[in-house]
């Protein structure tokens, strides 16, 4: 089936921020199709993974926490299996890439860090850069032949309506020149994940797979922001023109929607909240896509940058 870069129809069906994740899947049989969550271990991934194991699907958490990886697995049951991935160690992702045998139908790029104090890989790279795009765009890469072997396959990219709040800054992608922010460095990190999903839905839709971003919401249930005590005031939600507050069942319902529902069957290249394409962003309204984060000639040049980041590191092991 042709992949489609048009505006999505939902028909008589609608979804919005207060929907779950079971909802959005309801009646979806997934059996047979084979998933991977990173971050499967805690927050909206451990929703993402239990609804779309309920729905039938083969799920591996991919996890840096083995424990926590397994008292979830089994929690969930369905055969739910773990295996090791550390997103900040790109031999860590190799491993898990070349590992990977058989077909892959769903990959859900969930796993990510935010507003880290700064820290450095053994690359030299700043984390949030590292873990959120690199790590993931690593991964993806590595899957890219069991994704296409499935069939019409889709890549879900977690991103943040953080991404407002800073463009990726391609003569400074690391902080080498300009002092360390943790906000500024996760907006780039966020900004990045919608990138990749539009280069990737170019570049992939020949082996029909399809990529899309979203936008899960705020979840304050989750440890995501364990490293500040608060976000700044601009990463505040006010009132009806904030991003929407969820619980952990709504956070996944984005992301399960883009993974598995026949409403965007052939959908690709788009970013979601809310489990509707997104409009675009107003400035004081903190919701929808900024313009930068779709633009393609910035997709394809991070796409480039990445490839030679990433390149680059494989061959220092």
């Amino acid at each position: 089936m042709p992949v489609s870069f048009g505006p999505v129809s939902f028909g008589p069906v609608s979804f919005g921020a207060t929907s779950t994740a079971a909802q959005v899947i309801n009646g979806v049989d997934l059996r047979g199709r084979r998933a991977v969550v990173t971050g499967g271990a805690s927050g909206i991934g451990v929703a993402t993974a239990r609804t779309l194991a309920l729905a039938g699907a083969s799920v591996t958490l991919a996890v840096r926490d083995l424990t926590a990886g397994h008292r979830v697995a089994t929690e969930i049951g369905h055969g739910v299996v773990v295996a090791p991935l550390d997103l900040a160690d790109q031999a860590s992702v190799r491993r898990f890439a070349t590992d990977w045998t058989g077909p892959l139908h769903i990959l859900v790029n969930n796993a990510g860090v935010m507003a880290t104090p700064e820290t450095r890989t053994p690359q030299g790279w700043e984390l949030q850069f590292a873990t959120n795009h690199l790590g993931h765009f690593t991964l993806a890469l590595g899957l890219h032949d069991a994704l296409a072997a499935a069939g019409n396959a889709r890549v879900v990219s977690v991103s943040s309506v953080g991404h407002i709040n800073g463009d990726v800054t391609f003569d400074d992608l690391m902080f080498n020149h300009r002092a360390y922010d943790p906000w500024a460095a996760y907006s780039q990190s966020k900004t990045a994940n919608v990138l990749f999903a539009v280069e990737a839905a170019k570049r992939w839709a020949p082996d029909h797979i399809a990529v899309n971003a979203l936008n899960p919401g705020r979840i304050a249930s989750t440890a995501l922001g364990r490293h500040l005590a608060a976000p700044p005031a601009s990463f505040d939600p006010s009132g009806t023109t904030g991003v929407s507050v969820k619980d952990i069942e709504q956070g996944a319902a984005t992301s399960v929607l883009l993974a598995a529902s026949p409403l965007v069957e052939g959908v690709t290249g788009r970013y979601f909240e809310d489990c509707q394409e997104a409009v675009p962003y107003v400035p004081g309204v903190r919701r929808g896509v900024a313009a930068y984060a779709l633009d393609r000639e910035r997709a394809a040049r991070l796409w480039q940058i990445s490839t030679d980041l990433v390149t680059a590191a494989s061959r220092l092991g």
